[in-house]
């Protein structure tokens, strides 16, 4: 029996996640008071007809209920059960605004700002977040991307062993991104913002992208940043990682950031990767 416990915080996508694996075929029950885990799971087990996939959502929406969290997971492990904990998250920054679109209330917030709420769930959740198998942040995940993202982990008998890896351009001059986990700058490659004809272009368009990749230095830093990644991805799988951020600047966002970004999400979906890519600042300043 697959058993998948799916938590985190908020606001972070768990209703989408359990709409996904309702589709791949898992038995799904929403906000399960923790103390019960340990019984749903016995019951499924020995029923004559067992479940094969099953998954079922617990957070704080209980309240005081979701402190049987970890005894409920050691009482699992006891019992001889496998399970899976599922963890979803997500910036601070993110969660405000989908609170705000949806006019939602915090479960945590009790009459107060919505960060209030968020930054005392994130507290209540430290411990729950260490027990995961997997730790998804949808900061920057579209509902469709994340989706592809929970397929590739469950729709399987195989242990999921790889990362979802998130290319990102972006512009200085706006910012680096918050949740990097590595940063490149590329400002010393030559700029196609001083060549007239390509300066209302982008990095998505090839006049732009031939022009950066005809010097020595970019065909050089591309292959070089790409095999650099490729030897890194196999040591953050081996820590347990499964998302990886990679973002790439300039100073706009608009040409150099752009073309090698796609570059690298181009070797990177070659060479059998889970990836994706945004343009974070492409539109700035147009």
């Amino acid at each position: 029996m697959k058993f998948v416990i799916i938590t985190g915080l908020s606001g972070a996508g768990k209703s989408q996640v359990v709409k996904v694996l309702e589709d791949l075929g898992f038995y799904c029950v929403d906000n399960m008071p923790p103390a019960l885990i340990p019984k749903f799971a016995e019951i499924f087990h020995r029923s004559q007809e067992p479940i094969a996939k099953a998954a079922i959502v617990c957070d704080m929406r209980g309240g005081d209920m979701f402190q049987d969290f970890d005894r409920s997971l050691e009482e699992l492990g006891e019992m001889g059960y496998d399970y899976e904990v599922l963890f979803l998250e997500a910036s601070d920054e993110v969660l405000i605004k989908r609170y705000k679109e949806t006019r939602r209330t915090h479960p945590l917030a009790h009459g107060e700002r919505i960060i209030e709420g968020i930054r005392r769930e994130r507290k209540m959740l430290k411990d729950a977040k260490t027990r995961a198998t997997h730790v998804i942040d949808t900061s920057m995940l579209s509902n469709s991307q994340l989706k592809e993202h929970i397929r590739n982990i469950y729709s399987s008998g195989e242990e999921y062993d790889g990362l979802l890896i998130h290319v990102m351009s972006f512009g200085f001059k706006y910012g680096i991104p918050l949740d990097a986990d590595l940063v490149f700058d590329v400002r010393f490659l030559p700029n196609p913002f001083y060549v007239p004809e390509l300066k209302e272009h982008t990095g998505l368009e090839t006049c732009v992208r031939d022009y950066v990749m005809q010097f020595k230095q970019s065909k050089e830093f591309l292959a070089m940043l790409s095999n650099m990644i490729d030897y890194l991805i196999p040591y953050y799988i081996q820590e347990g990682k499964s998302q990886l951020v990679i973002a790439v600047g300039c100073t706009g966002g608009h040409h150099r950031s752009v073309t090698i970004a796609e570059g690298v999400y181009q070797f990177l979906k070659q060479k059998g990767h889970l990836a994706m890519i945004t343009h974070r600042d492409i539109q700035k300043g147009i």
